[in-house]
């Protein structure tokens, strides 16, 4: 079984930053796909970033330029890097991951974290 940990999220005010971790109890992200979600009380899960299989990045239109994704060197910590945050950003954020994809080339993403909290304050 695979677990997810995130940390990071906090309050800010808009215009502000902050950098999501997630780390893997496997101690590795090599072989997995992974990717960050959010949820907004009353809305639905959203998808925000993810890296693909051939190690490229895709990013939900709302935090295109704002927000990166990215592996630390060893290939076990998972990060977002959130920038220019807005109000709307504020969500709980979850990282998520698999070793699988469908046939459709998706990553299954079963493995899910507890979420960190992330709140914009205008």
């Amino acid at each position: 079984q695979v677990q997810l940990v995130e940390s990071g999220g906090g309050s800010v005010q808009s215009g502000g930053s902050l950098r999501l971790s997630c780390a893997n109890s496997r101690n590795t992200y090599v072989n997995y796909c992974m990717g960050w979600f959010r949820q907004a009380p009353g809305k639905e899960r959203e998808r925000v970033a993810i890296i693909n299989r051939d190690g490229s990045a895709t990013y939900a239109d709302s935090v295109k330029g704002r927000f990166t994704i990215s592996q630390g060197d060893a290939k076990n910590t998972l990060y977002l890097q959130m920038s220019s945050l807005q109000p709307e950003d504020t969500a709980l954020y979850y990282c998520a991951a698999d070793r699988f994809y469908d046939t459709y080339g998706v990553c299954l993403f079963r493995y899910w974290g507890q979420g960190t909290q992330v709140t914009v304050s205008s």
